[in-house]
């Protein structure tokens, strides 16, 4: 694992409490609704708005997905499977995370069940 995107303390609590503005949004792509997915903007997660245990939580999310790589893909395996697009975007570069249902790394699927439970209708 690359040490450059270990989460540390000091790292979540820059995002969380002392007010840095991460932006986390969810793009998806494909699969059986694509008609209608492709008119839908992207869902966004303001991070500083969200409680510090539920911000924290997002930030370990993104930055265990950061570390883990795709899966590599399987030759003409689900045809109509959905891809997803996540962009972090905080005080350093933007981040972008692009993968599929067949090359979903388990972090991945992590943060976008993260982010999906948070878009959930409470």
């Amino acid at each position: 694992m690359n040490a450059k995107f270990q989460p540390s303390a000091k790292r979540m609590e820059t995002a969380t409490s002392i007010g840095s503005a991460m932006k986390i949004s969810l793009a998806t792509h494909g699969g059986q609704a694509a008609a209608i997915n492709m008119r839908l903007p992207p869902r966004i997660v303001n991070v500083d708005g969200l409680p510090k245990d539920t911000a924290d939580e997002l930030v370990r999310l993104v930055e265990a997905a950061k570390a883990a790589p795709a899966a590599k893909p399987v030759p003409g395996f689900a045809a109509d499977a959905m891809s997803y697009t996540i962009t972090v975007e905080d005080d350093h570069e933007p981040v972008v995370l692009h993968q599929s249902d067949t090359t979903m790394s388990p972090a991945f699927a992590a943060l976008l069940s993260g982010l999906q439970k948070h878009f959930s209708p409470q």
